[in-house]
């Protein structure tokens, strides 16, 4: 059975940090693209970046410079170094892997359960 496990999520006064981490079981995902998508109360589930397995990184425009995703294959695991944070960045954050990838939710097969960020201004 195949699991990803978020943690690291938490409450945060602006401008603060936070380090999201999500372990993968039942699979390797070596050659697969991961990601961090989120989703805010009343809001869509959004993208927010991406690591392919050849080590490509993509990200949403406003996280750009603000948010760091990074992946560790020994460990199965993939990271989100979340910087600067704003009350805006509140939300469900979902880790998720897939042989697709992109920036849409239909590129990830395997998703975690989710992961609260709360931001306070």
């Amino acid at each position: 059975q195949v699991q990803l496990v978020e943690s690291g999520g938490g409450l945060v006064q602006a401008g603060g940090s936070l380090r999201l981490s999500c372990v993968a079981s039942g699979r390797t995902f070596s050659s697969d693209s991961m990601a961090w998508f989120r989703q805010a109360p009343g809001k869509e589930r959004e993208f927010v970046a991406a690591i392919w397995w050849t080590g490509i990184l993509y990200y949403t425009d406003p996280v750009k410079g603000r948010f760091t995703i990074s992946r560790d294959s020994a460990k199965n695991a993939v990271y989100l170094q979340m910087n600067n944070l704003k009350p805006e960045d509140t939300a469900v954050y979902y880790c998720a892997a897939g042989n697709r990838g992109g920036s849409f939710s239909s590129g990830y097969a395997y998703w975690g359960q989710g992961t609260q960020v709360t931001v306070s201004s």
